[in-house]
């Protein structure tokens, strides 16, 4: 094999090219070599530089290395090492180095915050980490400020600061009501980048008083609240409706109209800004504009374009944004906003900088002892980075002397390394924006050479096809590789073998006389090894007499044959087909060993019908077409296919051109419609017929267009509308001279099978486009985008190149000559392929998680870097599991699911989640190699669901009046069960259903006796659960109460009326204080019942204390209890055994604490007291004076008519509180309030209120106190096995779901 290489250039630059080839010594990945072989440290798997913790978690600071021997860690921390075993708290996993710092005996994370680096080291060098500095998450409380309401003109424009604390990392900001409702934005009203909300112009809709601004802080997953902020706008009409109202008809007045008014920017301010961001990140502008009408933004750079593909506007297009920046888009960006009034701008001078990057980064050399090789290390930054050089983490300057290395700026030059030589060498580029870190070990082996093939392996090819036959080896030094054909054969050499740079022999065209024993021999300075490997020429399978074109009458028989040849060690299989398909599953298809035969022939019979034989080395085929036609009634003429032409002559040869003349043969009753030529090539393919051309039937001459170095012979077939004839007899021959190739081979492409290859196949010349004898290519290939020159190499008449040692999945031009004894081929042109891609080095980032519905959510992610994909990029793939339910607590392993989403997608849907669980979710991108490393895991759960039916509805103990019910709980909750609903009606003896009765039934219930029916009734029960989504689908059943003992049927009490149901206790609500709480509760049953409540201390296994009512009243006081205590309770009624309501949960305020303020001492409130007692006084008064002339004053219909229905009064001789109601439980809150329409604590007009900054009874905060919580006016105890509360969803989860 003759290889060409185009190399100018200075003899340094030869020598250092000639070093890049010497040191590409590749280790095959064979599991029982590298298991042999010694190599230094490499870090596999390491934490990120800037790693932000979560304080309530382990630390977990990874890594991992391999290396052989295996190596052991150790680690520094701030500079300094870091003795791990005097730390109770820190361990190391076994068999790694990556570190768990346990946190949770009360230590807190940042206790170890500080910058940790990792070593890996063996005999054969040590390997160091990124420095990985350690810092937990802060999520610090929002600064109490005293916020005035903002009173604003219309028109006018207002910024509402949002000032959030400073947290790590920083919080994301969004706006929303005391509905948890985000508050809507536009053209005119939006939030900037810094969090404040801006109104270009204000109207009258905006006047509200919950502005509320909220941090929401993602590795604590806790949400802070800005107190609310008040705004109220004067309109110009109200305004001057007042002013006319306090002035004479005779004054002047009259507020100016709401004026119009040209834009002015709030955001940026003044003329000019500057802004610096880094290369590779997002960079944001900003501009927002005050003005009436709206301004509307336009964004322009000076002096160039906007970036396509690149740019986004956001935020209305008062955000510019430009992904993956360079130092291209350094420049001047104009922001004009513009009205009908007029335009301002900002100019904002953008300048790119740049974090160091790889332009070169070191890779790992084996080297044999004795050998020369260069490391190198060059990176780029703005500003240009500097280079330093460690030897096993030591800088280079004070490591042991190494006489074979020389340091030359960004590359090391090693010279007859030696064993000793071996060690991992770190390069670090690093500038004012970070650093770049990189470990490349140079390992020294003396290895002699090992041959990997098996032995004595077989190969087996069809004769005049390649033989690839392989030698894998390994040597250091790199062995020199020969083959021997026989046991005693001399060396293989010349053009019909082709010597491929992994050991493997080709023979491009082999023949029956290549078969015997090959050997491979391999040998370097340390020994020499050889293996012997057979091979097999098998002849080839061929149909000598192939299916013939059919006319068959209906009803009659069709036969195809099919006569094969193969070789005898080989077994052929042979199918037919129809329409390339299989045949009909009908009998009337007789397959024989070489025929076909079809009985009975129908119209559906028509078709092509082909014989394919297949071998396990080769595989031919042979088509012929059936025709069904009618039989003719009456005897006709006999149509037939035309006989062969005749008398073939060649005249008037020249070097590209003949004519071929012809007696066309008999016509058989149907004229010839045309004439076919075919040509065979006696010198590249006997035997094989070719299509050259046709021409119309009435033409017996053509002049036919011919090709260089071909041995022509020519045949004719006559066509008419029956079908072809038999070939005529070939005519003389004609061989052509031989010349330059025409033509270069097609289908180029440059795909690599390795990260460090490229292959390049192309569809090779046939024979006869050869043109001439010695037909080989010439290869050439450089890397697209470089200063480079063209690499060439001739090959043989093969169809693939490898090119070894590339970098990973970069671009290469490339092109494919061909040339044979006389010259090249026209220049072909150049393709573009790329070198082997290799995994994704990124996993997606900023992943997050909407969910929709029960069933439905949507995750979003940030793409990655083109960059780091290395190679195609095919998609992402998002993995998603269920973790758990949440109405049950149980996990179970389950299968995770898998969507992959084609493209440069950065969004999906994942359907077909089950209600009320937690999910987890990650993403990872994928190119043509796989895939790349999972983000975090993310967790998101589904809200609830309606439940499915009850699980069983069972009706026993039937009596007179008495029916007793049980029932299973639903089989999928898909929530928390909130009750029960049974509806039943009786039916008649016509089947005619009566009233409908329904009954809610408490959730924790299993049984029911139904009391009070009708005797001899049959009834239809219909019995479904619900969640506090909505109610389930139901169940059904009927039964019948029985008669009495007599048999005799008592009079109907109330026809076709069910009978008042048992007696029930439900809707049990406690309004709880500091030392006593107010307990209610609705009561369905007989009259005069009497009733008693018990209680005690939540989770408390002690015995329930019991206290009884005064007289049928629904409510009571419970006294004495203990501040901060949770407590449970129920109500009984007495005389009917067993009979009491579900259990509620509560809890008494906190004490108040000795700092609070003494309210009694307050001027306002000593203010209110009197004014309170003045109004009673009046009160008194006008009564009296009623009462006196006689007169009655509707004192308890008044207050029926205006009672507050969630504060009652108290009472005067107990000191209870009045009869409490919920008929108004869910009427809208009072504008204003935060407070959930649940019975709970409202916050009216006071912005000092404790329930803001958790110190009264009914809020609830974290120990540092972020808002996890509703304001309830109950609090339940979080039961003890972990299941979720009955209360409504917390607001902290639907706030995620807005951001």
């Amino acid at each position: 094999m003759m290889k060409m290489k185009s190399i100018s250039a200075s003899k340094a630059s030869l020598v250092f090219f000639l070093c890049q080839m010497i040191s590409a010594l590749d280790v095959p990945l064979d599991s029982k070599l590298l298991e042999e072989l010694s190599q230094p440290p490499t870090i596999t798997q390491q934490s990120p530089k800037d790693y932000i913790v979560d304080p309530r978690e382990n630390i977990v600071i990874q890594c991992e290395a391999k290396g052989k021997p295996p190596p052991s860690f150790s680690w520094t921390r701030n500079g300094t090492h870091f003795d791990i075993d005097k730390d109770a708290q820190v361990t190391m996993k076994p068999n790694s180095g990556t570190l768990v710092v346990n946190i949770m005996n009360g230590v807190k994370a940042e206790a170890y915050e500080g910058v940790y680096q990792c070593t890996a080291r063996n005999e054969r060098g040590a390997a160091i980490s990124n420095n990985i500095v350690i810092r937990p998450s802060r999520s610090p409380l929002w600064t109490k400020e005293k916020l005035e309401p903002n009173h604003v003109r219309e028109g006018d424009s207002l910024v509402l600061n949002c000032r959030p604390p400073v947290g790590l990392p920083p919080p994301i900001i969004f706006w929303m009501d005391n509905a948890f409702q985000r508050l809507p934005q536009s053209e005119r009203v939006s939030q900037g980048l810094n969090g404040d909300l801006y109104f270009s112009n204000v109207q009258p809709e905006d006047t509200r008083e919950d502005y509320i601004c909220y941090a929401r802080f993602n590795h604590t997953q806790t949400i802070q609240q800005k107190q609310p902020i008040s705004v109220k706008v004067f309109s110009m009409d109200s305004l001057n409706d007042t002013i006319a109202a306090n002035l004479s008809d005779t004054d002047i007045y009259g507020a100016k109209p709401v004026t119009e008014r040209p834009p002015v920017l709030l955001t940026p301010t003044g003329s000019t800004s500057n802004k610096v961001e880094l290369r590779g990140n997002v960079l944001l502008l900003e501009c927002i504009a005050a003005g009436l009408p709206t301004p509307v933004i336009r964004w322009i750079k000076e002096g160039g374009e906007l970036p396509a593909n690149r740019t986004f506007f956001e935020n209305f297009k008062k955000t510019l944004k430009i992904v993956d920046v360079s130092e291209a888009d350094t420049g001047n960006y104009k922001c004009i906003a513009r009205n009908a009034l007029g335009s301002t701008h900002h100019v904002i001078s953008v300048t790119v900088k740049a974090a160091p990057y790889w332009i070169t980064a070191p890779r790992n050399l084996v080297l044999s002892p004795g050998e020369d090789g260069t490391l190198i290390c060059r990176a780029n930054g703005n500003p240009k980075p500097s280079i330093s050089w460690l030897t096993n983490g030591v800088p280079i300057a004070i490591a042991p002397e190494d006489p074979s290395r020389k340091v030359d700026g960004d590359t090391i030059i090693f010279s007859a390394v030696q064993e000793r030589s071996s060690a991992v060498y770190q390069c670090n580029a690093s500038n004012e924006y970070g650093y770049l870190l990189a470990n490349a070990f140079v390992n020294v082996l003396a290895e002699p050479p090992r041959i990997l093939t098996p032995t004595n392996k077989l190969y087996q090819v069809i004769a005049d096809s390649p033989a690839l036959i392989d030698c894998a080896y390994f040597g250091s030094p790199k062995p020199e590789i020969e083959w021997f054909k026989g046991v005693k054969g001399s060396i293989l050499r010349g053009n019909e073998y082709v010597f491929h740079d992994n050991g493997t022999l080709e023979i491009p065209v082999a023949q029956k006389d290549s078969t015997g024993t090959y050997t491979c021999v391999a040998r370097n300075k340390l020994g020499k090894t050889q293996n012997e490997v057979q091979l097999e020429v098998k002849d080839p399978t061929v149909i000598i007499k192939q299916p013939e074109y059919k006319v068959i009458q209906r009803s009659a028989q069709a036969s195809f044959e099919c006569v094969i040849k193969h070789d005898p060690t080989l077994m052929p299989t042979v199918i037919w087909l129809k329409d390339n398909n299989e045949l009909p599953d009908d009998e009337r298809f007789l397959v024989g060993k070489d025929n076909l035969t079809i009985m009975n022939v129908t119209d559906k019979d028509d078709g092509t019908y082909t014989c394919i034989v297949n071998t396990t080395l080769d595989s031919v085929s042979a088509s012929a077409v059936l025709t069904v036609v009618a039989a003719p009634p009456t005897p006709a003429i006999i149509y037939a296919r035309p006989n062969p032409p005749l008398d073939l002559e060649l005249t008037g040869q020249l070097e590209r051109s003949i004519e071929l003349s012809w007696v066309p043969g008999e016509e058989n009753n149907s004229p010839i419609t045309n004439f076919v030529i075919e040509y065979e090539d006696g010198l590249h393919e006997p035997g094989v017929w070719h299509y050259q051309t046709e021409v119309p039937g009435s033409q017996t001459t053509v002049q036919l267009k011919l090709s260089p170095y071909v041995n022509y012979s020519f045949r004719v077939i006559a066509v008419n509308e029956i079908g072809r004839s038999q070939p005529s007899e070939p005519s003389e021959q004609y061989l052509t001279k031989s010349a330059n190739p025409d033509e270069n081979p097609s289908n180029v492409q440059g795909i690599g099978s390795e990260p460090d290859n490229l292959v390049i196949t192309w569809e090779s010349l046939k024979g006869f486009q050869s043109n001439g004898p010695g037909l080989q290519y010439k290869v050439s290939w450089r890397q697209k985008d470089v200063d480079d020159e063209w690499t060439s190499v001739v090959v043989a008449n093969v169809s693939k190149y490898i090119v070894s040692g590339t970098p990973t999945f970069v671009p290469y031009e490339i092109k494919v000559q061909a040339l044979n004894d006389l010259g090249y081929a026209p220049e072909p042109s150049e393709v573009i392929g790329h070198s082997g891609e290799d995994l994704p080095m990124v996993a997606p980032g900023n992943v997050q998680v909407h969910v929709i519905n029960s069933t439905l959510a949507k995750v979003h992610w940030d793409p990655v870097p083109l960059k780091s994909v290395r190679g195609h990029l095919q998609g992402y793939k998002v993995y998603y599991w269920k973790v758990q339910s949440l109405s049950r607590r149980s996990k179970r392993h389950v299968e995770k699911k898998i969507l992959t989403f084609r493209g440069n997608k950065t969004f999906g849907m994942l359907p077909g989640l089950e209600p009320y669980s937690s999910y987890k979710l990650n993403v990872r991108v994928v190119n043509g190699k796989g895939e790349g490393p999972a983000s975090p895991d993310k967790v998101f759960k589904t809200p609830e669901g309606v439940p499915s039916s009850p699980s069983f509805l069972k009706i026993t103990n039937p009596t007179l009046d008495s029916l007793t019910l049980e029932w299973g709980s639903p089989t999928h909750p898909n929530g928390v069960l909130t009750s029960y609903i049974l509806k039943f009606q009786p039916i008649n003896n016509t089947h005619e259903l009566g009233p409908l009765v329904e009954i809610i039934i408490p959730a924790n219930e299993s049984s029911l006796i139904l009391k009070n029916l009708n005797y001899s009734t049959r009834y239809k029960f219909y019995f479904n659960a619900q969640t506090s989504v909505g109610s389930g689908s139901q169940i059904t059943e009927e039964a019948v109460t029985i008669m009495d003992e007599a048999g005799i049927l008592r009079p109907a009490i109330g026809a076709g009326k069910v009978q008042p149901l048992y007696p029930r206790i439900r809707n049990v609500t406690t309004a709880a204080a500091e030392t006593y709480a107010n307990i209610s509760w609705e009561y369905e049953g007989p009259d005069h019942a009497s009733f008693y409540v018990e209680y005690g201390v939540a989770g408390s296994k002690e015995d329930w204390k019991k206290e009884i009512v005064n007289g049928s009243r629904s409510f009571f006081v419970l006294k004495g209890l203990t501040p901060g205590t949770a407590y449970k309770v129920r109500v009984g009624a007495e005389g009917l055994s067993g009979f009491r309501s579900s259990e509620d949960l509560f809890e008494t305020g906190p004490a108040m604490a000795s700092r609070q303020v003494d309210i009694a001492t307050q001027g306002w409130f000593i203010g209110l007291m009197c004014a309170v007692a003045l109004l009673i006084l009046i009160l008194l008064i006008v009564c009296f004076i009623r009462r006196n002339k006689g007169g009655k004053y509707p004192v308890k219909e008044k207050e029926d008519a205006h009672a507050d229905p969630e504060i009652q009064p108290m009472k005067e001789d107990d000191g209870t509180f009045g009869e409490y109601s919920d008929a108004e439980d869910h009427k809208p809150l009072k504008k204003g309030s935060r407070t959930p329409s649940d019975r709970t604590v409202k916050k009216e007009d006071s912005d000092d209120s404790l329930v803001d900054y958790g110190e009264g009874v009914n809020g609830q905060f974290n120990e540092d106190g972020s808002f996890i919580g509703q304001y309830s006016g109950k609090k339940e105890k979080e039961p003890a096995e972990g299941n979720e509360s009955s209360e409504a969803p917390s607001p902290v989860n639907a706030m995620n779901s807005f951001v």
